[in-house]
């Protein structure tokens, strides 16, 4: 292993070892609680930008392999973890993590004290920061980081989402057989814009009875409404994603276009958002963030659902103006879910996927799937 050296923007100066790739890497640093599936969350293209705490200590322990990709590759900058296993067992690994990252270019960062960190960002927020296995200095790392663009400057969505259209086919994963179930012919095609889809988002759209089309963030909604207006697709769905959500000016305008006509719309985390923004409603952007599988959030039938989450920016309570609030967070109040009024638009923050995490929110694909034409 490699010394690696962090200074992070409140002044805080570390050291370290290193697995993965070398160089240096700056982004926002933030903590997720999942005790489970580091794989899915390395590789879910909403961490673009960022570095990622994990608060289970032990990482590495069950390897990796390819049916757990959550996207082609891994899009954050790295991770910390208190105590790195590059020698796995488990049946299905096929590599380690290790070779997960280098070949991501990616940084591993272990042997720190990961709940320094955690209740750090817990008390502070969540903050840029610069690792390198090449600069030791402490005040040129600072002066590095100084002059880096901060995360919510960059349009992450440009590197995560797809750049050509294609139909997917797979549904959701079946233990039994130890594959994932194949897409069934269906009378129900809807469109799936990509700002950084997960690929268990798709299984389970399909796995719900929906023909899934996947197309790029640099989507022409009139080309949505005229392929809706000719019977074409049933419906739109809006993805998740990384980076703050008023960078994306354009995609707001496409939006905006779409929630004008009566398209059935259905979004997750960024999609979320961006359907609040298009509304008028501009997002803002929390403390430290909720990451992690152990989120509990209350329905309108007030029973609670643990929940999946990934996301640095909610909605505003001034969205209940014009939707009616389905889901609330129980940790913090913050809103998770709403149905828009006299629309065929609904929306969550959190992830009904999981992947990893509970189950307990897969209903809402099946009640998009009701509400596509």
């Amino acid at each position: 292993m490699n010394k690696v050296y962090i200074y992070l923007e409140n002044g805080t100066f570390l050291e370290a070892n290193s697995f993965g790739a070398t160089g240096t890497k700056v982004g926002e640093i933030v903590f997720n609680t999942s005790l489970t599936g580091y794989q899915e969350i390395i590789t879910d293209p909403s961490y673009a930008g960022q570095f990622i705490t994990f608060t289970m200590p032990e990482i590495g322990n069950v390897g990796i392999n390819a049916d757990d990709m959550e996207s082609k590759t891994a899009h954050c900058k790295g991770v910390f973890v208190r105590s790195y296993n590059d020698k796995y067992s488990n049946f299905r690994g096929e590599k380690t993590l290790n070779a997960l990252l280098k070949a991501n270019d990616v940084l591993g960062i272990c042997d720190i004290d990961t709940r320094y960190l955690t209740k750090m960002l817990r008390d502070e927020g969540a903050m840029m920061m610069i690792a390198s296995t090449e600069i030791s200095n402490k005040n040129e790392l600072k002066a590095k980081l100084e002059s880096s663009s901060r995360i919510e400057d960059i349009n992450y969505i440009k590197e995560v989402s797809t750049k050509e259209t294609y139909m997917h086919k797979s549904g959701a994963w079946n233990c039994e057989t130890g594959k994932y179930n194949k897409a069934v012919m269906s009378d129900k095609k809807i469109v799936a814009i990509d700002f950084g889809i997960k690929r268990n988002i798709l299984n389970e759209l399909v796995e719900s009875g929906l023909e899934v089309e996947v197309i790029p963030s640099t989507f022409k909604a009139d080309d949505l409404i005229a392929r809706f207006e000719d019977g074409e697709i049933g419906g739109v769905f809006l993805s998740n994603g990384p980076g703050d959500p008023l960078t994306l000016i354009e995609e707001k305008e496409q939006v905006k276009k779409l929630i004008a006509t009566n398209i059935p719309i259905f979004a997750i985390c960024l999609g979320h958002q961006m359907l609040s923004i298009a509304h008028g409603h501009d997002t803002y952007k929390l403390k430290f963030g909720q990451h992690g599988g152990n989120h509990p959030v209350a329905n309108t039938s007030n029973v609670v659902e643990i929940t999946a989450q990934n996301h640095n920016y909610n909605v505003p309570d001034s969205i209940m103006n014009i939707a009616s609030v389905t889901h609330k967070n129980l940790f913090d109040n913050t809103i998770e879910g709403v149905e828009y009024n006299d629309k065929n638009i609904f929306s969550v923050q959190h992830h009904p996927e999981a992947s990893p995490g509970p189950h307990e929110s897969k209903y809402i694909f099946s009640q998009f799937a009701k509400t596509v034409k």
